[in-house]
């Protein structure tokens, strides 16, 4: 009689456990008009303090594996490897931060994808919720529109939660990188980019021209 009670017990604390574990929802699929984040960005702010705080924030947390944000470079400097900018704990967690001087954005009807200073492609899908997983890390991404914002979350085992919001400025010559990482004690730090539309930046010979923003 004992051990059913206990059995019992441990099935209500597993379905607790369930009912409070946080499920991202899916966000907006079709982009507002005449937004369009496409082209070739330089960031114009960033600071290295900020760097160092998120960088700390994410090693703190769970004994996390991550990718940091890489120092300021110049463009002359290649960037860093992923195997270099790896960082290795205890834990599970892996956060991937990618950052770099120059960013190409291409927007199409499906997605955004972001090269990192043309050595490191992301791509979100609009309206997406998935599963996404490098090895055995494995986390919940969710992306899509909320107004004018393009905004990806993303929610690892442990209750870390990465938000990035992308935004262009009234003028749409200014693309803005919102950063917010929630830890697993639910403390939250936050990171500001800031990015220039430079139409110095050319295409790779053979590649798709690159809209100017402010085009129609």
């Amino acid at each position: 009689m004992q051990l059913i009670r206990v059995l019992f017990l441990l099935a209500l604390s597993g379905l607790a456990a369930c009912a409070t574990k946080e499920v991202l929802e899916t966000k907006n699929a079709t982009p507002p008009p005449r937004i369009n984040f496409s082209g070739y960005w330089r960031i114009s702010t960033d600071s290295p303090a900020d760097r160092d705080r998120i960088n700390a924030a994410i090693g703190r947390a769970a004994g996390g594996d991550v990718i940091p944000l890489p120092p300021e470079r110049s463009r002359n400097q290649p960037p860093p490897t992923r195997a270099n900018s790896r960082r290795s704990g205890d834990g599970l967690v892996r956060v991937f931060l990618e950052s770099g001087q120059n960013l190409k954005v291409t927007q199409t009807a499906d997605g955004i994808f972001i090269s990192y200073d043309r050595s490191v492609v992301r791509e979100f899908r609009f309206g997406e919720n998935r599963t996404v997983s490098v090895g055995e890390i494995v986390a919940q991404r969710v992306s899509g529109w909320v107004g004018e914002r393009y905004v990806a979350e993303t929610l690892d085992r442990n209750g870390m939660k990465l938000t990035e919001q992308f935004y262009l400025s009234p003028d749409r010559q200014t693309l803005h990188r919102h950063i917010s990482l929630r830890k697993v004690d639910q403390s939250e730090v936050t990171l500001q980019q800031t990015f220039s539309w430079d139409g110095s930046l050319s295409a790779n010979e053979g590649e798709e021209p690159v809209r100017d923003p402010a085009g129609d």
